[in-house]
């Protein structure tokens, strides 16, 4: 009987301190500008799954990935900027590509109006894809927000925010969820009572085209990991901005911090906006509760070929193609990724902390 207890009691401990780990995958603006929609065009479909199917292992190994779907899925006629309407097969890519949460409160939640917003929910919950930001009504985000996930024995809670909607207010009953400081409070205190291992905020802010986090950008941080979100994510300047883990006083990871992913597929041109970064988050929970582990990112950029007569659109991994002038139809695509590269590690190299660039 002695001998029972014993090894009850060690297993019991043994078990308190069994680790359980999920590896989390954000990816920032994924749009679609009209030139996109056309070189998607197949005769009357639209293919998407070519764009991503560079990232496509690592997005499918990721335990939970989520990315900023920077429009709406309103239905013909489709069109690009300045108000979005994409296929629904670009969502249907994203969910072949491994996407298993996609953000829609941004400033393009309302650019189709009531429509836009509840077609976009409804073409996401036939392909199973999950989403927060937008709702159809009050009664559905009071039964719906914030989103829970579970995955690998972890719990994840996600808020989701958006600075504004371009001057677009939603149309009633609809709701896209504005940064609000006090609706955000009592939102936390509700995704906590879902007894998340880990609160996250995914946040459209910031100023368009600026490297740096504006006060604002910085406050609303603070506020946010000050009320309990461990992750903060950000998206909408189109270029990327800095990231931080944030350590208490025994060096142990508290938070983290990402301003701004930038793109992580459009047609912009721009300096600095023709790629982005994705950023890799391991979450490890024993016994003794939730710690953050390895933080890492990988620069992406969007590669634009002409093949024939038509143009085609691909997410492209930096590091495993900077070295490799002959995949690229052209020197100056090539030229221009390294520069773009080049760029963005001299951002990161000088102002993250803790987040180092993953090796191919």
């Amino acid at each position: 009987m002695r001998i029972s207890w014993l090894l009850v009691i060690l297993f019991a401990a043994c078990s308190s301190y069994a680790q359980d780990t999920l590896s989390l995958l954000f990816a920032g603006d994924v749009m679609q500008h009209q030139s996109q929609i056309n070189a998607a065009q197949r005769g009357g479909t639209y293919e998407y799954d070519e764009c991503f199917s560079m990232l496509k292992d690592r997005i499918s190994a990721a335990g939970v990935a989520i990315a900023n779907l920077e429009v709406t899925l309103a239905g013909k006629p489709y069109s690009g900027y300045p108000q979005f309407s994409a296929p629904d097969e670009l969502a249907k890519a994203l969910g072949n590509a491994g996407f298993d949460v996609l953000i829609t409160a941004n400033n393009h939640s309302c650019d189709k109006g009531e429509r836009g917003i509840r077609r976009t929910i409804r073409v996401l919950d036939d392909l199973g894809i999950g989403h927060t930001g937008t709702f159809r009504s009050p009664a559905e985000r009071d039964s719906l927000y914030p989103l829970v996930i579970e995955k690998n024995n972890f719990r994840l809670a996600i808020l989701s925010y958006t600075y504004g909607t371009n001057g677009i207010p939603a149309p009633p009953p609809a709701i896209v969820n504005l940064i609000d400081t006090a609706q955000i409070a009592a939102d936390i205190v509700a995704a906590k009572a879902q007894s998340p291992d880990v609160v996250i905020a995914f946040v459209h802010w910031g100023e368009e085209y600026q490297q740096q986090p504006n006060e604002r950008q910085k406050t609303l941080a603070d506020f946010f990991i000050r009320h309990g979100v461990r992750l903060v994510v950000g998206s909408h300047p189109h270029v990327l901005q800095r990231m931080e883990r944030r350590y208490n006083a025994d060096s142990t990871t508290q938070s983290v911090v990402v301003y701004s992913l930038g793109n992580f597929i459009s047609n912009q041109s721009a300096k600095n906006t023709d790629g982005g970064a994705i950023a890799h988050i391991q979450l490890l929970k024993d016994g003794h509760g939730l710690t953050i582990g390895e933080c890492s990112y990988q620069l992406v950029w969007t590669y634009k070929p002409v093949t024939g007569k038509q143009r085609r659109f691909y997410v492209a991994p930096v590091g495993e193609l900077e070295n490799k002038p002959a995949f690229f139809a052209n020197e100056a695509d090539f030229l221009k990724m390294n520069d773009f590269a080049k760029n963005m590690r001299d951002l990161y190299n000088k102002e993250n902390s803790g987040f180092p660039e993953a090796l191919p």
